[in-house]
């Protein structure tokens, strides 16, 4: 991976000053005595929300599970910790946590802060299991954000990166379970009007992928919670769609090497909820993303609004997948107060067309609302995603607190939060 880029290589960060500190006393350290910085997870963001025209700074040095609290059900780790370690430790001590997104490789602190989920209609995205924060301030001391004693941490747990820095996150936990997965191919998009409920909600976790070459699903992911060892039985149809025969991957044409178990084998949670396997972690993307999500009540109509759409967006495409995640509490994310459903697109790697697509995309899905993923692209103008966060306004009042003088803002935040 090139140092000086995201993931996917289609960004290039303004700076190359990078610093990897090995303890907490050394990013207070490093963050006080800066003028402008910016905190790296995995680089998994598409656009410029992790950018910094001075310096960055990575935790990935800072990764350790640091207290597992059985009392009260919580795991407390370092801001560099990723998913697919944690998963392993929690698993390993009969935990787990409630979802997962689609690659295990990011970090909980990047998760968290930009509001990426898993799916599953009573599965709220991943920073809704935060409990508690340690954040370090523009100025290099410490603040701390709990459940236990105000909101705040309703305001901080999709920080966007503008807070500080994420040293220690405390997350609820659930007891381990078992899972089985299955996938079924071709599902016509119409015959969603009428179930789409019963199909969203059939299993703990739904996902519904298509190339858009047609009005219809190529397969749905059906991620099943054991009870009491017994795996969920599942027959040879699904509302019209048929059972895949053997693993498939959501890409057409790519082979399920690096997918996980399908064909409803059983299996532990971390190994069923993402789509691909803990010991695969992408080395080169060569690929764009965007997301939008929309209220759960109007998703039928806002996907065939982008049906609409399919001589545009699938020659460009890889693959858009579908997903649920149920309302929380939290200040910034798309979700707030509003179960949703998300429309993402996997883009093959050309920007100048894709950027010509998404205005057509975000005008089509205007009627309802949609707002775009944080870290993902998008072209909607700064005053029409504001308009969707009604506590935007304290949410700003939150980053002033933190960081008056805008040491953790950069010209993505500048632009979307602060510009009026």
């Amino acid at each position: 991976m090139n140092q000086n880029h995201n993931w996917a290589g289609n960004y290039k960060y303004s700076t190359s000053e990078l610093h990897i500190p090995e303890t907490l006393e050394q990013v207070r350290e490093i963050v006080a005595r800066s003028r402008r910085i910016k905190v790296l997870g995995t680089r998994h963001s598409f656009n410029g929300i992790a950018d910094s025209s001075e310096m960055q700074l990575s935790l990935e040095k800072l990764n350790r599970v640091i207290a597992l609290d059985r009392e009260n059900h919580r795991v407390t780790v370092e801001g560099g910790i990723r998913y697919g370690d944690l998963c392993r430790y929690l698993n390993d001590q009969g935990y787990a946590l409630h979802n997962l997104a689609s690659l295990p490789h990011i970090t909980v602190a990047g998760a968290c802060a930009t509001a990426t989920h898993g799916s599953g209609v009573r599965n709220a995205n991943l920073a809704a299991a935060v409990h508690s924060m340690e954040i370090v301030r523009a100025d290099g001391d410490m603040m701390h954000f709990s459940r236990d004693h105000e909101e705040g941490v309703n305001g901080a747990a999709v920080g966007l990166g503008g807070l500080g820095v994420v040293t220690k996150i405390t997350l609820d936990i659930i007891p381990a379970f078992e899972m089985s997965q299955y996938v079924y191919e071709n599902l016509p998009l119409e015959n969603l009007e009428e179930h789409f409920d019963e199909i969203t909600s059939a299993a703990y976790s739904v996902s519904l992928f298509t190339d858009w070459k047609e009005s219809r699903f190529n397969q749905v992911w059906l991620k099943h919670r054991m009870v009491d060892g017994i795996s969920v039985g599942m027959g040879p149809e699904f509302f019209g769609a048929t059972r895949a025969p053997r693993n498939v991957h959501p890409v057409p044409g790519y082979t399920a090497e690096n997918c996980s178990e399908q064909m409803g084998i059983p299996g532990p949670w971390f190994e069923r909820l993402p789509h691909f396997r803990m010991e695969f972690t992408p080395s080169a993307g060569e690929e764009l993303q965007s997301e939008y999500f929309v209220p759960r009540q109007v998703a039928y109509q806002a996907l065939c609004a982008i049906d609409e759409l399919r001589e545009h967006i699938s020659p460009l495409l890889y693959v858009s997948e579908v997903r649920m995640i149920a309302e929380d509490e939290l200040w910034m994310s798309p979700c707030y107060k509003q179960d949703s459903v998300a429309i993402h697109f996997t883009w093959k790697p050309y920007w100048q067309a894709v950027q010509q697509v998404l205005p057509m995309i975000e005008e089509r899905l205007s009627p309802f609302a949609a707002c775009p993923h944080w870290a993902k692209l998008f072209t909607m103008p700064p005053a029409q995603l504001q308009a969707l966060y009604k506590r935007l306004p304290d949410f700003r009042k939150l980053l002033l607190h933190c960081d008056p003088e805008g040491k953790f803002r950069n010209q993505f935040l500048n632009t979307y939060l602060m510009a009026d």
